[in-house]
């Protein structure tokens, strides 16, 4: 089965924008197309990015509506322990925390928004793609349903 790796950009957008690409993946791993694997970090950064007032100002939503979503993405993932000793591979703290927690997890795909983590292509073996196409391997592999 495939396994990915899903960063806070990806959540965040499944968030804001049902109906999108991510939160077409989000439901597909709920589904059990693949296995997701987060971290408590990465969690804890889609709070803290929902919570930034520009975001906030720009899209309805509450406190209440965040904290269902992050106990749903709990429900639906396997939550893995980043290492505290991460090396430092990108110039964002936050991204390296992103790339550990996929090679904790043995995730095959780390799926990401993130220009930085994009630019690797690959790390520790983990390749490292968009949502969108993560989605058309999914099709590819006839794995858009369980």
């Amino acid at each position: 089965m495939l396994s990915a790796a899903l960063d806070a950009t990806v959540l965040v957008s499944a968030f804001l924008t049902p109906g999108g690409v991510s939160d077409e993946l989000l439901r597909r791993a709920r589904a059990g197309a693949f296995g997701v694997f987060l971290s408590e970090a990465i969690l804890a950064e889609v709070v803290h990015t929902l919570a930034y007032p520009r975001i906030r100002r720009r899209y309805p939503y509450t406190d209440e509506d965040v904290r269902v979503f992050c106990a749903g993405l709990r429900e639906a993932a396997t939550l893995v322990p980043t290492p505290a000793d991460i090396p430092a591979v990108v110039r964002d703290p936050n991204d390296d925390m992103v790339l550990a927690t996929a090679q904790a997890a043995q995730a095959t795909y780390l799926i990401t928004r993130d220009l930085d983590l994009l630019s690797l292509q690959t790390y520790a073996g983990i390749t490292i793609l968009t949502p969108e196409a993560f989605m058309a391997i999914l099709r590819e592999r006839g794995g858009l349903y369980p």
